[in-house]
């Protein structure tokens, strides 16, 4: 059986983290997480650094502005701190309008994948719902941006956006494969509301089917906004999870 990794976007606990970031990452590897996605890594490295050190939580990824933000710091950092995958969180909504526009997109992907190869960095992206909104011939933007992404280039898949964008989570988990590395996997309705997003599992989502769908990809707990206490969303989210997965 595949070992299931679980980890936490740690944009989930802003509010926490900005007022006590080592208190905060104690209490995310109290609940059992194991891994972590850092949010504003450059910004609180040195607080991260000495963090991380007192946890057993591992970076397993992090989330930058690469596209349009200065890629080689962020990537400096990333190495620093032993981040493995660093992913772009948005390219803009104008981007994805044109097949052109969505193989430029990646084209500027795939240069900043290049430069980071050599400090032993995996680039990823990560995905709202406009890049799920369009048809081109059958197919996403996500898919025809993947396709001309470079091979090393991974896809952290954000299912709730990819549902409430109009496409079946699972069925792009079949149709983008292996390079679907990670999962945001978070609930609620078919919204666009964010305080309506709720724990994993006590929303709308197909959240079952999309965890067997991708069995091996990491599943990282997110929520955008929530109308209760975040601590308490995470650590039933959690559970949810591997409930599901056993």
């Amino acid at each position: 059986m595949t070992e299931r990794l679980y980890s936490v976007q740690l944009y989930t606990l802003r509010n926490a983290i900005e007022t006590d970031l080592p208190g905060t990452l104690a209490r995310v590897a109290g609940m059992g997480f194991e891994n972590v996605e850092l949010w504003k890594f450059e910004q609180y490295r040195d607080a991260y650094q000495r963090a991380l050190a007192e946890t057993p939580l591992c970076p397993l990824s992090a989330h930058a502005s690469l596209v349009d933000g200065n890629a080689s710091a962020a990537v400096r950092v990333a190495a620093e701190l032993g981040i493995g995958t660093l992913i772009e969180p948005h390219i803009i909504a104008q981007r994805w309008t044109t097949r052109a526009d969505i193989e430029a997109a990646a084209a500027s992907l795939n240069g900043v994948a290049r430069l980071a190869r050599d400090a032993g960095v995996t680039i990823g992206y990560h995905n709202h719902d406009h890049e799920v909104r369009q048809d081109f011939g059958g197919r996403t933007g996500l898919e025809v941006f993947a396709e001309a992404l470079e091979e090393d280039v991974v896809l952290e898949l954000d299912t709730f956006w990819a549902e409430v964008g109009g496409a079946s989570a699972v069925e792009l988990i079949s149709r983008l494969g292996a390079r679907v590395r990670f999962l945001h996997v978070k609930d609620g309705p078919y919204t666009t509301t964010l305080l309506e997003q709720q724990p994993v599992g006590q929303g709308a989502m197909p959240v079952a089917d999309i965890l067997k769908a991708a069995p091996d990809a990491v599943r990282v707990v997110e929520l955008d906004d929530y109308a209760g206490d975040p601590f308490e969303a995470v650590q039933q989210s959690l559970r949810h999870l591997v409930e599901v997965d056993r």
